[in-house]
């Protein structure tokens, strides 16, 4: 299974982001210890994981400690063994979604939708939906982003960061 992961951190009121490479990670916790590493003084850092356009991961660290993590679909820890890393000891699903009548977001890919994998909506999102929060993206945003019909891993990593304000700089390494 492939995987994008993305580090965004957030030093001194400013964004930076770069790749992390997750291969022979062990366990969650040396997972976060990566996203440390990418830089030790950061007051806050997000790892956006995407993998087979199905499945997206946010893990957050608030100055270096206090993990946590959020899934977009609990099946991604039978389908890899990353997932089951990341996601596998989340136990609690979220629920209670309520649709709201609210504007959806288009696809940031283009107008192709026809030719993309859509995320499930039968998703089971679990981990600390309330992730992003303090950041803007509302525990119901989060989840309606997750499960709109056409929208990919990417493209809601593109929609949070645009709200974060460093969607270019995630963009730049897309295109490494």
């Amino acid at each position: 299974m492939s995987y994008f992961a993305a580090a965004v951190v957030r030093v001194d009121g400013g964004w930076t982001a770069s790749e992390v490479n997750l291969r022979g990670a062990t366990d969650v916790d040396e997972v976060a210890e990566r996203l440390r590493d990418v830089e030790p003084d950061a007051d806050l850092s997000l790892l956006f994981v995407e993998a087979d356009d199905t499945y997206l991961v946010i893990l957050r660290l608030d100055e270096g400690e206090d993990l946590r993590i959020f899934g977009s679909d609990s099946a991604y820890a039978e389908e890899s063994r990353l997932g089951a890393l990341l996601v596998g000891d989340l136990k609690t699903s979220v629920t209670g979604l309520e649709e709201v009548d609210e504007p959806r977001p288009a696809a940031a890919a283009g107008g192709e939708e026809s030719e993309q994998p859509a995320v499930d909506p039968e998703a089971d999102p679990v981990g600390d939906a309330d992730i992003l929060a303090d950041l803007g993206i509302p525990a119901q945003k989060l989840l309606r982003l997750c499960a709109h019909e056409g929208m990919l891993p990417a493209d809601v990593t593109a929609e949070v960061c645009l709200v974060l304000g460093c969607v270019d700089t995630v963009e730049e390494l897309r295109e490494v």
